[in-house]
């Protein structure tokens, strides 16, 4: 862990992280699309990173990903960042086999941090709209990679979280 609690990363996109904030993050496929498969395993690998972050919400999307997050004390976005995306490209490397071409995510990811709970409540609906918008379902809650965790604010006792 690290005593640091504010720091500014700069690649092509800026990325600040703040201790106990909440973020919304994007990131995109590099080349191929995912499979169901490929999306049910990135989903199950977020949806189990619980010793790094509290997950709010998520959806995979066949070439993106959306999620609501924060990291716990002391655990900068970029390894949570850096978890979801080399274990879940490690896993589905692993599915496709080594005679197929490699999955990869793109290097750069967007995150923002929320300021109040009105932007975090209208990135949750972002999230819940994305499968619908894209035609993949109806609603939100019938897009099998989509995930809301009901108990998120008891998760949040005890932490230090900033909105």
């Amino acid at each position: 862990m690290n005593d640091q609690v504010f720091q500014i990363k700069r690649r092509h996109l800026p990325h600040i992280f703040v201790d106990g904030a909440v973020y919304f993050l994007t990131f995109c496929v590099l080349e191929t699309n995912l499979s169901e498969q490929e999306q049910e395993i990135v989903l199950e690998h977020i949806k189990t990173g619980v010793k790094y972050y509290v997950l709010l919400s998520v959806v995979v999307m066949p070439d993106h990903v959306h999620a609501v997050l924060i990291p716990k004390t002391g655990v900068f976005l970029s390894r949570v960042v850096k978890g979801i995306k080399g274990v879940s490209s490690r896993k589905i490397n692993l599915q496709r086999g080594e005679h197929t071409e490699k999955f990869k995510w793109q290097d750069e990811t967007y995150d923002r941090v929320l300021r109040n709970k009105a932007e975090l409540e209208q990135k949750i609906k972002y999230i819940y709209d994305n499968p619908a918008k894209k035609g993949f379902s109806k609603e939100g809650a019938t897009y099998k990679f989509w995930y809301f965790n009901n108990n998120y604010e008891e998760e949040l006792k005890g932490m230090r979280v900033l909105l």
